[in-house]
């Protein structure tokens, strides 16, 4: 199998059980969880080497959040033990009208205050066939974005394909800051995914006029900015998660892909999911699901295919982690939607 490093923050996740409200809590659920720890996990569960890069706290919650990839066969070899503290971050799960809410306690994290010289980057990509980052890295501090940066530098002497999942976070920065510091990051990337809300606020590119709360889809604008994308930083493949949200626990759930090398548009299938158990972790799922599917050898369309039915079956699972199988995957990919007991 494929080796993959991923790079980024795990988090401590503070979650209300039973779609409380923060002010209704008495205890939270405890998880661990971020964007490029929970691409890691899907892909290990898919049986690749999976490699998750970060920094963590020399202390009992740092061995926790570590001990919560081993569990699932991450590679922690290469994590960090600096800093002082592991960020947290509070969710409260929103039903029907009323959207989910995150708060942010990660200021002053480990790994948004590590450095090169904490990481042996020659050592991480040594024979090393993708890695994968999000915009939410480079969003946490300047250090973890010169941070980022000195990472891809590695990964391309090691030519190592690279995938970028843009993922704008508007708690953590600009949309003027990230086009400055994603904007140059793109001369390394190989494999581009974002929704469309992504590509305007992280690279400038407006996509028509879709709109994700509208409940209707234009994918001809994802196929002008696709190509748009393409001819401004020569990706290989533009990839965007296609989600119409009808409630917070009624979504339409599809994905479209653009292969530069032949100029095909792509649009999968897409799933109605509801009841959504926790949509937290869909979009990870998702980045893991089409690097899985590439790596495997599959057609583009076959790739998407594969991302969007494990991202689908994702929403189904409580937590960041996506714990399904090859299997499951496949075979709600080939058409059995139908959740019938398996005994």
């Amino acid at each position: 199998m494929s080796k993959i490093v991923t790079m980024g923050e795990i988090m401590l996740r503070l979650s209300t059980p039973n779609f409380e409200r923060f002010i209704q809590a008495d205890e939270f659920d405890i998880n661990y969880g971020g964007g490029e720890a929970n691409v890691a996990v899907s892909l290990a569960n898919y049986g690749h080497n999976a490699e998750f890069v970060t920094a963590v706290p020399q202390n009992e919650i740092g061995e926790c959040a570590i001990a919560a990839l081993r569990k699932y066969n991450v590679g922690t070899e290469h994590i960090a033990k600096t800093g002082s503290r592991l960020g947290i971050y509070f969710l409260e799960s929103g039903s029907a009208m009323r959207p989910s809410k995150v708060i942010y306690d990660r200021a002053n994290s480990s790994i948004s205050t590590a450095t090169e010289k904490d990481f042996d980057f020659d050592a991480i990509f040594k024979d090393a066939d993708w890695f994968h980052f999000t915009g939410i890295t480079p969003a946490l501090s300047d250090s973890a974005a010169e941070l980022t940066e000195k990472a891809l530098i590695a990964a391309k002497k090691h030519g190592v394909k690279v995938s970028v999942d843009l993922n704008f976070r508007k708690k953590l920065w600009t949309s003027e800051k990230a086009q400055k510091v994603m904007t140059n990051l793109m001369q390394y990337v190989d494999v581009c995914i974002g929704n469309e809300e992504d590509a305007e606020l992280v690279l400038g590119f407006k996509p028509g006029q879709t709109d994700v709360t509208s409940g209707e889809l234009e994918l001809a604008g994802y196929k002008s900015i696709f190509e748009q994308m393409v001819a401004k930083f020569n990706f290989e493949y533009c990839v965007s998660s296609l989600r119409v949200s009808r409630s917070a626990s009624d979504n339409g759930w599809s994905a479209c892909i653009y292969k530069a090398a032949t100029k095909e548009f792509y649009h999968s299938k897409e799933y109605t999911i509801r009841p959504i158990v926790d949509r937290v972790g869909g979009g990870d799922s998702f980045a893991a699901g089409v690097i899985c599917g590439l790596l495997d050898g599959k057609d583009f369309k076959s790739a998407l295919e594969f991302a969007v039915a494990a991202s689908a079956l994702k929403h189904t699972i409580p937590g960041d982690f996506n714990f399904v199988s090859r299997k499951e995957v496949e075979t709600l990919a080939g058409g059995d939607a139908s959740g019938r007991v398996q005994r």
